[in-house]
């Protein structure tokens, strides 16, 4: 019996969430309901898409080569960001925005919710390799709402005998029209580090709007987010508990043809909007205690 076929025999309520593999072996779960259509790599708990079946286009973006790969993480939809957010505070050899979004997470449950969304209970596996970057007593969850609206549940429970300080986000991929005509409200008057600009720490005046590179950590902000989209005519509304830092980013084009996995042009049709605790908002945790980020999305045509 392959892991797919296991996975499909104890979890699967029927055909509105089934498990395949990859010829690489990776497992992808597809989700499909009257609701709204999903795919989502266990490695990583990693979702790749959600459209609403109410939308034309899909509301998270995935880049046109990306290609779930053993050990790579995906370019586009939902990258978990755990146990640290950007850069490893003390030893710049450890991968960027930590572990999380590269190793195995195993499927706790799974079933249909009376109205009719997809509910998914994934737990990371703290392989020999994350031990080694994280030594520390720690458990991470993930629980999935996948409906006509999104909604997903980072939770960190810390086993240890000593507190633990997480980064953390949900490093989401909106999909929008043009970055040029789109627009995020619900920052102003929010002081941000500015990435492009050193670090510089600056406040937000107005909507955020786009000209080019883009990489900002507003702090100290529980604030609800909109992604207006006029080329779409689309507002995608972001809602989060548990996170007091919005990360706002889209690379422009020099920097995404140095990346080299967007597809031509396809900066252009996303921008990130990631609910997170980072820079100053890392969270501690007491022994014994746990900590849930969690977001709601859902998107509007106007």
């Amino acid at each position: 019996m392959t892991i797919s076929e296991d996975l499909n025999r104890r979890f699967s309520p029927g055909p509105q969430l089934t498990f395949g593999e990859t010829a690489d072996g990776l497992v992808v779960a597809a989700i499909d309901t009257p609701q709204a259509s999903a795919a989502l790599c266990l490695q990583g708990a990693h979702v790749m898409t959600w459209r609403p079946k109410t939308q034309a286009e899909p509301v998270l973006w995935l880049s046109g080569l990306a290609k779930p790969t053993p050990g790579k993480s995906l370019r586009g939809g939902v990258p978990v960001c755990w146990p640290w957010f950007g850069p490893h505070a003390t030893d710049g050899a450890l991968p960027a925005h930590g572990f999380a979004r590269t190793v195995p997470w195993r499927v706790a449950a799974a079933g249909v919710l009376g109205d009719g969304a997809v509910e998914l209970a994934l737990e990371l596996v703290m392989t020999a390799s994350a031990r080694g970057m994280w030594p520390r007593r720690v458990r991470a969850g993930l629980r999935l709402v996948i409906g006509e609206t999104f909604r997903a549940e980072l939770t960190t429970v810390n086993e240890d005998d000593a507190e633990v300080v997480i980064g953390e986000a949900l490093h989401t991929y909106f999909r929008i029209g043009d970055i040029a005509q789109a627009r995020v409200r619900g920052l102003e008057g929010c002081e941000y580090l500015d990435k492009v600009d050193g670090g510089a720490r600056k406040r937000q005046d107005g909507a955020i709007g786009f000209a080019g590179e883009t990489d900002r950590i507003y702090v100290d902000t529980k604030a609800a987010c909109v992604i207006e989209d006029d080329r779409l005519r689309r507002r995608i509304h972001i809602a989060k508990t548990g996170s007091r830092s919005t990360v706002v980013w889209t690379p422009w084009t020099e920097k995404a043809d140095r990346m080299g996995d967007f597809g031509p042009e396809g900066w252009r049709a996303m921008v990130c909007v990631e609910s997170a605790n980072a820079a100053d908002n890392r969270v501690t945790i007491a022994p014994g205690d746990n900590h849930t980020l969690s977001v709601e999305y859902r998107a509007e045509n106007f």
